[in-house]
């Protein structure tokens, strides 16, 4: 069982759901095998216009998603130009309007703080309009709470909701995080998930195969 590398709706007769990986076309933005996105308010094959934000190719910034995720509708992804400079003794981004103040183009990006990519690990759950903010990092297994605004890492296999968004407790015990992490189960080939479905639902990893 492979998925073809043009399929797009997971389900028949299911448009509000796409497999995220072939709806993109933004060099900066990797997704996952089976990873899906829902939206039942816009067409989800135009994910990387209305949820990636602020992401302009002179910041080389990339959005990293792996595989077997879960991403709400709503769900937005803020990356670096929305992050006006701290440093400044004025927030107005002065080096973006160049033309205006007699300022040179090459210095553009002095009009916000770099925080870097955004990482989402594998197997991760985004609630509905949840946003995650520049320069974070969500471990594997991990859930964030619907409208939760992510602005720090958040830990593998853990909770976490509200505005920030804080932890509300891990998934699984410490114990079975650490095996997950090392079997990786998302890395199988296909049919080796196919025949561990049971097992992964069941919530016991001893079942696993």
């Amino acid at each position: 069982m492979t998925i073809s590398e043009k399929t797009i709706y997971p389900r028949t007769g299911d448009t509000q759901t796409v497999y995220l990986k072939h709806v993109i076309t933004d060099a900066n933005i990797q997704v996952g095998d089976y990873t899906m996105y829902n939206d039942f308010v816009n067409d989800p094959r135009d994910f990387q216009t209305n949820n990636v934000l602020y992401h302009y190719p002179i910041n080389h910034d990339r959005l990293i998603i792996g595989k077997f995720c879960s991403i709400a509708c709503g769900a937005k992804f803020i990356f670096t130009s929305a992050n006006h400079k701290l440093g400044s003794l004025s927030t107005y981004p002065f080096p973006l309007f160049f033309e205006e103040w007699d300022l040179d183009k090459a210095n553009v990006t002095d009009a916000w703080d770099n925080k870097g990519d955004i990482v989402i690990g594998n197997d991760v759950w985004i609630g509905y309009e949840a946003v995650v903010m520049q320069g974070v990092t969500i471990g594997d297994g991990a859930i964030i709470g619907a409208r939760a605004v992510v602005t720090k890492d958040v830990p593998p296999y853990t909770i976490v909701g509200g505005v920030p968004a804080k932890p509300i407790r891990k998934r699984v015990s410490d114990e079975v995080i650490a095996r997950l992490l090392k079997i990786k189960w998302w890395e199988w080939p296909d049919e080796k998930i196919k025949e561990n479905i049971s097992a992964i639902q069941s919530g016991n990893i001893h079942d696993l195969k």
